[in-house]
């Protein structure tokens, strides 16, 4: 390919990539953002692999055909409910292919690797490593095959800290003696055995932070691959996600009022003994009781919660939604930034069934609006609408931003059990007296609720 067209052409990549990030920041553009981000892809696949620098094309080929064997299936035979652990082994195939091409080069030019490029190399392999690895764990604790309570010990932030620092001590002494071959394999486990460990101890309700973290790790170890093979676009690339992912970490631990240091190394929800509660009265309702609550409600706030993941919810609380608007009902989501397993899970499972946008409300938002609401409907939330984040200092939730849906005139809470949150703490919301819970699968009792409301005579929707 011709010098001055490889570099315009990743230059165009680029600003693909950067209207891509503009773009998805809202669900209106979101569409043009991953059209945007498709095309950038594609111009930079393409004009690489036109590069005369490559001389066999037959691995290359073989590698296309693998990944698009794997990616298809991932992509249209995955759940929308399970998307949270589809990314996660997104970032863990990232990482370690990065991890892999850091091992590859430094095998291939050592000893006469300059102190920058082994800098580069060092670091590219402990983050696409540990990224690999910790991103295997969060698949596993969001897919429930492994606990996702945290798994802490005495002296485990020293051990951790430890072990990452032995990695970095690893990558040092080769940046002073790259032909020390025996340190790179030293320098590959501990980052392995790193990333298994920072990940094991988080619990599920920092889930979200986690997944954007690891894909900040990801990009970043992308972009040291860029250094390493002298290609601009890869650099610019993976900073661009890189920076993203680890600014949408910080967006997730602002709203859960806490540091990046309490996330990774707090132990967040270690203190519940698997969900055990002490057991208080509360009111309950059946689904034929809560759709004559509703059906005499002026105004209904929606907030969704794993729970309605879980159950595969999603389009039954549509049906519900156009049923009290045809009604006349005015009908609202309540949207928090960590509701779900990860950043926009709740948006992308409301997205899947067609609720429309602007039905869609923040926290900042939606929060004036609940003293003015008739009812609150809780579907499969519990920690994000938990009154002790306002109240109770020794709980771990205290100071956590909520839903103040404990401000509405009635409350009726979609859950399974009485079980606790991903907090691990007890949820006084339930036992309020306008509070009613109706227990079950949320897909089953919210469907229930929309045969009971057809049941009923129209209501009289007044002109506008």
């Amino acid at each position: 390919m011709n010098a001055t067209v490889l570099p315009l052409a990743y230059l165009f990549a680029a600003g693909c990539f950067v209207l891509a990030l503009k773009w998805l920041s809202h669900p209106t553009t979101a569409r043009r953002g991953v059209k945007a981000g498709e095309l950038g892809m594609l111009v930079a696949v393409v004009a690489t692999l036109l590069e005369f620098e490559i001389v066999e094309y037959q691995w290359i080929a073989t590698a296309i055909v693998a990944g698009v064997a794997l990616g298809v299936p991932l992509g249209l035979l995955v759940p929308m409910t399970a998307v949270p652990q589809r990314t996660a082994l997104s970032h863990a195939f990232g990482a370690v292919a990065a991890g892999l091409v850091g091992t590859a080069e430094y095998y291939l030019h050592r000893p006469a690797i300059d102190a920058t490029m082994m800098i580069a190399i060092g670091l590219e392999v402990v983050l696409g490593f540990l990224t690999f690895t910790g991103s295997l764990v969060a698949a596993g604790k969001l897919q429930g095959l492994i606990r996702d309570r945290p798994w802490v010990y005495r002296g485990q932030n020293i051990v951790n800290l430890s072990i990452l620092g032995t990695a970095l001590l690893m990558v040092a002494a080769l940046v002073a003696r790259p032909d020390a071959a025996f340190l790179f394999p030293i320098g590959v486990a501990l980052s392995l055995v790193f990333g298994v460990l920072l990940v094991i101890r988080i619990g599920g309700a920092d889930m979200p932070t986690v997944i954007s973290l690891l894909n900040g790790c990801a990009g970043l170890s992308a972009s040291m691959m860029g250094f390493v093979l002298h290609n601009n676009l890869l650099i610019v690339a993976g900073a661009l996600d890189g920076s993203s992912g680890l600014f949408l970490s910080i967006v997730m631990c602002k709203a859960m009022n806490r540091s990046f240091v309490n996330v990774l190394f707090g132990g967040f929800g270690a203190t519940s003994s698997d969900g055990a509660i002490e057991r208080r009265p509360v009111r309950s309702v059946d689904p034929e009781g809560a759709a004559f609550l509703l059906d005499a409600a002026q105004s209904v706030v929606i907030v969704p919660g794993y729970g309605m993941a879980a159950a595969q919810a999603q389009h039954k609380v549509r049906e519900l939604t156009d049923a009290l608007l045809k009604r006349g009902v005015d009908v609202k989501f309540a949207i928090h930034p960590v509701a779900g397993r990860m950043p926009g899970h709740m948006n992308v499972l409301l997205a899947e069934a067609n609720v429309p946008y602007d039905q869609l409300y923040d926290l900042d938002a939606i929060n004036p609006e609940f003293p003015q609401t008739d009812i609150v409907l809780i579907v499969g939330a519990n920690d994000v609408v938990n009154p002790a984040a306002r109240t109770q200092t020794d709980s771990p939730i205290y100071g956590m931003p909520i839903l103040d849906a404990d401000a509405a005139a009635s409350i009726i809470v979609v859950k399974r059990s009485m079980r606790s949150g991903f907090a691990g703490v007890d949820n006084d919301l339930f036992y309020l007296e306008k509070t009613q819970m109706l227990f079950g699968d949320a897909k089953t009792v919210i469907g229930g609720v929309v045969h009971e409301l057809s049941k009923l005579p129209a209501r009289e929707v007044a002109a506008v």
